[in-house]
């Protein structure tokens, strides 16, 4: 069994090789190690091993683990890689330094209002359904480059990236390669894309950034 210093650097080499290998690769590909399910001690290995950057789905189970581990490690940078209801934006807010999943016209309102009481700016991803999957959330695509424009203009929320989940049981390429061309037309650089499954194809596509737990922690209960 490998220790977390070793699993992280056969991502990290897995990563680097993936994104050299076709076309002008991004100039650096973020691993967010996604830590939902998983208990502060699951954690402390990979913060030992140097890994700041964490994704959590649920405020209320990041809430329970994170300010410990903040206090215990400098430099980390959560993550919400989950869905996010209205009523949870002020613990949001106060918690992650990073919202992926800003879905909605209606949450892009919240947030930005929360922020301005708390007088934080997070850079938030708008996550794109990119399948147009009606049990996955997201904007549809081909609202997508309008909503992240309604976002900046209207709500004056900081939009760096797209963020998808392609399909299960379908070549992810061609959405991965879809959701970078709307990431041009809407004019923002990150794209979030690509788990423990596919984290390659999607560097080979253009990830900025892929988010990968299992690979990482094992299997969760």
């Amino acid at each position: 069994m490998q220790n977390a210093a070793e699993r992280l650097e056969i991502i990290h080499n897995r990563i680097e090789k993936a994104r050299l290998r076709f076309g002008a690769p991004p100039e650096t590909v973020q691993l967010i190690a996604v830590s939902k399910t998983f208990d502060a001690e699951d954690i402390r290995p990979f913060l030992d091993a140097g890994q700041r950057r964490f994704g959590e789905n649920r405020v209320q189970d990041a809430k329970q683990k994170w300010p410990d581990l903040r206090a215990s490690y400098d430099g980390i940078e959560l993550h919400l890689i989950g869905a996010l209801q209205s009523n949870k934006a002020r613990e949001a807010v106060a918690l992650f330094d990073v919202i992926q999943t800003v879905d909605r016209e209606k949450l892009a309102g919240v947030l930005a209002a929360e922020m301005a009481r708390a007088e934080r700016q997070l850079p938030v991803f708008v996550q794109v359904n990119i399948g147009n999957e009606p049990q996955k959330a997201g904007i549809a695509p081909d609202e997508a480059v309008a909503f992240v424009e309604r976002c900046r203009e209207t709500h004056g929320l900081e939009v760096v990236g797209l963020m998808c989940i392609p399909p299960d049981g379908l070549p992810p390429g061609p959405y991965f390669a879809h959701l970078a061309t709307l990431a041009r037309d809407a004019g923002v650089s990150q794209l979030s894309m690509g788990m423990s499954g596919d984290y390659e194809i999607a560097v080979q596509m253009g990830a900025t950034q892929v988010r990968v737990g299992s690979a990482l922690f094992g299997k969760r209960d």
